[in-house]
């Protein structure tokens, strides 16, 4: 038996005519790897994607799990807009918002465009709520009696939330127990990520394109002339992107109150979503959706290392085969250097798919179920 300490998740998503994820000039997300440059798909928009899904996966349909919003509104729409919406007075509403969005969001916190959009779980929204209800409760009316009850709890506030959070099972709900959160204004309300989540990249150097296109208006008349009504492009992409994932289950433990049943559930869910959730800008025209082709999951005990290295000398061709083949030179090399200790198993669409001291797996439900007891025991075999 080996200690599943670490997860680790590779795998292949090959995609073609698509714009996965852009960059502030509206290009598709690049960078320089071997000297050659690769298309990338940031953490950021792989976890968004993961995290948001409407899927039969999806995080936060797991019993006893707390749903999570990230916004810089939370406290606009959540928490002051049903006291409104209850009858509450405009001036009563507005001094309790001023002394939340301060306490929430940071002393700049009153300003829309100095907030951080905050990740917060159900619980600690509900309890916001629950406090400006009483507040307001307690003011009969009062602007001015609401303001100094409001600046009372603001004193407190952040003792209070800290132990509030303490005494919460997932207080930032499933996705900052997976996925981490970091609050500047209070470091306290800080949570580790127990997935780390690496960008990702395609193997070979990049493949691009220009697409012109044009709309035609349907109600132009001869008369109006024969040409577009619109025209413009935008840049495709096409590529075989190799995606790299880590959980680390003492902190996945930590964050979820130490369930284990429940932490293996998230890992089951996790790898479906990383094999069948894709990013996608322009999915309209370009219907951007593709499943892994290759998978490998590792379990062990040492710090995780990724297989990047694999593919720093670009492939040369386009085959999946090609990178299969790159990834098994190379873990050969690592085994060799370092002796494995990580347990392996891989499913792949290819029949003769391979990997150095992998088992095969035909489907990615065995493959999630693997990783998903490997998570539950602590171990892997």
């Amino acid at each position: 038996m080996t200690d599943a300490r670490f997860l680790q998740i590779h795998s292949l998503h090959g995609y073609s005519a698509v714009l996965l994820n852009r960059d502030d000039a509206g290009l598709a997300k690049r960078i320089t790897y071997g000297g050659a440059v690769r298309t990338r798909i940031s953490s950021q928009c792989l976890k968004r994607h993961w995290r948001t899904a409407r899927t039969d996966y999806a995080l936060d349909r797991i019993d006893r799990t707390n749903a999570s919003v990230r916004s810089r509104e939370t406290v606009t729409r959540k928490v002051i807009q049903p006291l409104r919406d209850s009858g509450c007075a405009d001036d009563v509403a507005a001094a309790i918002e001023t002394v939340f969005q301060i306490a929430v969001y940071g002393e700049k916190g009153e300003n829309r465009r100095n907030r951080q959009p905050l990740l917060l779980g159900k619980v600690e929204i509900d309890y916001l709520a629950r406090e400006a209800r009483r507040i307001a409760d307690e003011a009969g009316g009062s602007a001015e009696t609401a303001k100094k009850t409001a600046a009372e709890w603001a004193g407190t506030s952040r003792a209070n939330l800290k132990a509030f959070r303490d005494q919460t099972r997932m207080p930032g709900g499933i996705a900052a127990a997976l996925f981490g959160r970091m609050v500047t204004s209070d470091t306290e309300a800080n949570i580790d990520a127990a997935v780390h989540v690496a960008h990702a990249f395609t193997v070979h150097g990049e493949e691009s394109e220009t697409d012109y296109f044009t709309v035609v208006d349907d109600l132009q008349r001869d008369e109006d002339g024969h040409g577009a009504a619109h025209i413009n492009e935008t840049e495709l992409t096409a590529g075989l992107f190799y995606g790299y994932v880590v959980l680390d289950r003492e902190t996945l433990l930590d964050n979820l109150g130490g369930d284990e049943t429940m932490a293996g559930e998230v890992t089951d869910r996790l790898i479906r979503l990383i094999a069948t959730v894709s990013p996608g800008a322009k999915r309209g025209p370009t219907a951007p959706y593709g499943c892994a082709a290759w998978m490998l999951v590792e379990a062990g005990g040492r710090q995780p290392r990724s297989f990047a290295e694999a593919f720093r000398s670009p492939c040369a061709e386009a085959p999946r085969s090609v990178a299969e083949q790159a990834v098994s030179r190379y873990v050969t090399g690592i085994d060799r250097m370092y002796e494995r200790t990580e347990v392996r198993r891989l499913t792949s669409l290819d029949a003769g798919a391979a990997a150095p001291g992998a088992v095969r797996l035909d489907s990615i439900r065995e493959m999630a179920g693997w990783a998903a007891a490997a998570v539950r025991a602590g171990r892997a075999d």
